[in-house]
């Protein structure tokens, strides 16, 4: 199955009707171009212990290598660039992104010892990738230099939106920039392809700037240490802790491997260069908890993070104490449920405070994606033709594609994995493509499908 000249397909081969483990194609006069390459972490319910990695099988685009000209990689998160370093040697092909994105993907790239170009894009720059002509547009997320793509043929176009949502204060970065996603209207957009995730919350998303308030009020009011724990790659967040460590008069420190190296990256790529002096590592212990301010792995109750050691008392650089306050600014993403309840239990059981975004008065998080209200906002903007909703559930995407249509928007093509969408037409092929999983086993060094 090749699209021939006057073609121009859609082949989602993970992430569509499912949230994470993102893995988008598009197909044009013989060519193809894939969009994110990401993970999803699974529980093996037969060793509770155990998260395994999984990805998207890829076999359909593997076997059609030599037609793929290359890979964008639209931002930082695991569900869309995890996957790139366990499978680009069935692709080898290079691989396009931003500055920070770059720098997290090419330590994922070294680990895996896996020599891949990867070619840095600048926000707003246009690139010719084999048939298809790429606009990388900055559109606003929860990790730094997140962008839509405008993808353009001889014989239409489509708009990628990636993560999204509308953020006009997002502490990291620009601002949501409305008029130009106004021009993109008026200029005529054939179809969209839409993150779904948020699509059946009314209303819209909370700005990453209306946080401070809520997050300095529990530190300011508390007397002992404070632990805050958030998504490593949340970069906004992290620069809103290191102000609110600043005005409060604490010392900022960092607990998990992941976020010393995220931090690492963002500072390379000129983020986080204010009001973020984090403290050796050696020296934490010794300090006043009415001095201490940690950020800290572990939101989702990851058995090595952390957080979790932090609720052992098996931590190596600190302990905790009846009296001190660990903070959840991230939402407990479905599926955790039963690991977060343990950790709060274990906090209140040794009388150490625990906040909570999700039953907290104050604002302690802000989702990084579109609500009802966003999504309206967006299809009136561009006035597309066809909407198809990804990155999302079946119950997402359905109510994504019931906002497109009552917002004007003539088809909108609710599939799942491996089906072919024509752009063109704005239809769904009778045809559909191979999709599976794989797993990485790590003891084995080696990918496994799953059963």
């Amino acid at each position: 199955m090749q699209p021939g000249h006057k073609d121009f397909w859609f082949v989602p081969l993970g992430g569509c009707g499912e949230i994470g483990m993102n893995l988008n194609l598009y197909g044009h006069a013989g060519s193809w171009l894939m969009v994110d390459c990401g993970v999803t972490f699974e529980k093996r319910p037969d060793k509770p212990a155990f998260n395994r990695v999984e990805m998207p099988d890829p076999v359909f685009i593997s076997n059609r290598q030599a037609a793929l000209t290359g890979i964008i990689a639209t931002h930082a998160h695991e569900d869309h660039i995890g996957a790139i370093a366990h499978l680009w040697e069935q692709f080898r092909c290079p691989i396009y992104t931003t500055p920070f994105t770059r720098n997290v993907l090419l330590g994922k790239l070294r680990q895996a010892r896996i020599d891949a170009p990867v070619l840095t894009v600048s926000p707003g720059e246009t690139l010719d990738l084999g048939p298809f002509r790429v606009t990388w547009i900055p559109i606003t997320h929860s990790t730094p230099e997140t962008n839509a793509l405008l993808i353009d043929t001889r014989v239409g176009n489509v708009l990628h939106t990636a993560d999204w949502k509308l953020d006009s204060a997002p502490i990291v970065g620009a601002a949501f920039n409305r008029g130009r996603y106004r021009q993109l209207g008026r200029e005529g957009i054939d179809a969209v392809v839409c993150d779904s995730t948020n699509a059946t919350q009314p209303g819209s998303s909370v700005s990453e700037s209306e946080l401070f308030e809520g997050l300095f009020n529990k530190v300011k009011n508390s007397e002992g240490r404070v632990v805050v724990a958030c998504f490593a790659s949340n970069i906004a967040r992290l620069q809103t802790l290191g102000n609110i460590a600043h005005v409060s008069g604490r010392y900022l420190g960092l607990l998990g491997r992941s976020l010393e190296r995220m931090a690492r990256y963002a500072r390379a790529a000129g983020y986080l260069t204010e009001n973020f002096n984090v403290v050796d590592d050696q020296d934490l212990g010794y300090l006043l908890p009415k001095e201490t301010l940690l950020i800290a792995t572990g939101s989702q109750g990851e058995r090595r993070a952390a957080l979790q050691r932090l609720a052992q008392d098996s931590h190596p650089l600190v302990n905790l104490a009846a009296g001190d306050h660990v903070i959840f600014s991230a939402k407990t993403i479905p599926g955790n449920e039963q690991e977060v309840s343990a950790l709060v239990r274990a906090f209140a059981d040794r009388g150490i405070e625990v906040s909570q975004a999700e039953n907290s008065d104050l604002l302690l998080h802000a989702s990084g994606h579109p609500c009802v209200d966003e999504l309206k906002q967006l299809y009136d903007w561009l006035r597309p033709k066809l909407v198809i909703p990804v990155h999302g559930e079946a119950r997402h995407m359905r109510s994504n594609a019931d906002i497109a249509k009552a917002s004007g928007v003539a088809t909108a093509l609710v599939g799942q994995n491996g089906d072919v969408f024509d752009l063109q037409a704005a239809r769904k092929l009778p045809e559909s493509v191979p999709v599976g999983r794989l797993w990485f086993d790590e003891e084995q060094n080696r990918l496994l499908s799953v059963g």
